[in-house]
């Protein structure tokens, strides 16, 4: 698959909050040395955690990401963040978690946290890890746009995908964190040296940390770039100004448990069917789901200027307090999110209180003290 060049810059207009994204990545105009992107490991199978999975979609969609992550090492370095920035989503996951100091900076950190691991390389490249390129304006905003609604929300369920398996593989991970008796294991619940967000086999908690911080990412992305919780500018709706939809609820096609314990066809037929027709994402030159990476977003809801929220001083932030609004939506969506893992663990590792003991694990700092 050939992958055609970026646009000169991928960079908003200048703002005081939009900091290249922290590092490790070459210097501007450098291509980075190939990377091997590591294969999932083999998870352990879950009691009561298995429905509807190991399907051909489910292995096709695994593929198709591979395939991205691999494109996206051929892309030169990104300039400033086309996601809320590391700060940003720190003091977002901050407010959402009721986590003790270690483990939630292991969480947040605006650099080296695992909700911030999806902005560096070859992640940061990849659309549907950022809910972008779901981009649409009705015909009565904007005659023949050039992708149609069922092309966006074919995009978006790519986005919500990543989290609905990146939730499956947490609960999974989360077998590691006690023993069949439901004793704490300490040497897997320890912070002690900091984790490493690199998708290989390690330490349970850190694995759990990594699969949720990765699955939460796209997700709090969500409310920065698209137009669910923002309004329009004052004037004519159109390409420089789409329509808001002003809603404060939290979107009810980012269902991640439910989803996960749904056959791959069915909940995205469930998805599909909620997501509202004015919904849109922003384009932005990275690698969409079909392995497509546009040259420009010309003609198209564009996300750098028109409508992220990734910042306070970017354009759409500034109408009608659109910024907090995408902060207090993702924020909210967290807490939901969390709330219904623990759920999930609970309801998937009944026995010997075990599913409470991994909860116990993961909310505390030393939880060989903590859960005894």
């Amino acid at each position: 698959m050939a992958v055609l060049p970026p646009t000169a810059s991928h960079a908003q207009e200048p703002e005081p909050e939009a900091a290249p994204k922290p590092a490790p990545k070459p210097a501007h105009g450098l291509r980075p040395a190939p990377v091997a992107v590591p294969a999932p490991a083999p998870a352990p199978t879950v009691r009561g955690h298995g429905r509807g999975r190991g399907t051909g979609a489910a292995r096709a969609a695994t593929a198709a990401v591979a395939v991205l992550l691999a494109a996206a090492l051929t892309a030169v370095p990104s300039g400033p963040a086309h996601a809320f920035t590391g700060d940003n989503h720190e003091g977002i996951t901050r407010a959402a978690l009721p986590w003790e100091p270690v483990t939630l900076t292991a969480m947040a950190d605006a650099r080296d946290g695992a909700v911030n691991a999806d902005d560096k390389r070859p992640y940061f490249d990849v659309g549907p890890l950022h809910c972008d390129n779901a981009d649409y304006l009705a015909p009565r905003h904007a005659a023949d746009y050039p992708r149609t609604r069922d092309e966006a929300t074919t995009e978006l369920l790519a986005c919500i995908r990543t989290s609905v398996g990146r939730f499956r593989n947490a609960v999974r991970a989360a077998d590691g964190l006690v023993d069949a008796d439901g004793k704490v294991r300490a040497d897997q619940s320890d912070l002690s040296s900091p984790c490493t967000w690199d998708e290989k086999p390690g330490r349970a908690k850190c694995a759990v940390l990594e699969q949720l911080g990765r699955g939460w990412h796209p997700i709090e992305d969500f409310y920065s770039h698209s137009n669910w919780a923002d309004r329009p500018a004052p004037g004519p709706i159109g390409l420089d100004n789409p329509p808001g939809l002003g809603r404060t609820d939290v979107a009810p096609f980012l269902d991640i448990r439910r989803y996960s314990t749904m056959k791959d066809a069915d909940w995205t037929r469930d998805a599909r069917e909620r997501i509202p027709a004015d919904l849109t994402t922003g384009c932005y030159p990275d690698i969409d789901s079909t392995g497509v990476k546009p040259a420009d977003c010309a003609g198209r809801v564009a996300h750098n200027h028109v409508l992220n929220k990734d910042t306070a001083a970017s354009p759409r932030s500034r109408t009608d307090d659109n910024f907090g609004h995408a902060t207090a939506g993702a924020t909210a969506e967290i807490t939901r999110q969390w709330n219904d893992f623990e759920a999930e663990l609970l309801a998937a590792y009944p026995d010997h209180r075990r599913g409470a003991q991994m909860v116990c694990a993961l909310v505390h700092d030393d939880p060989a003290t903590a859960c005894p």
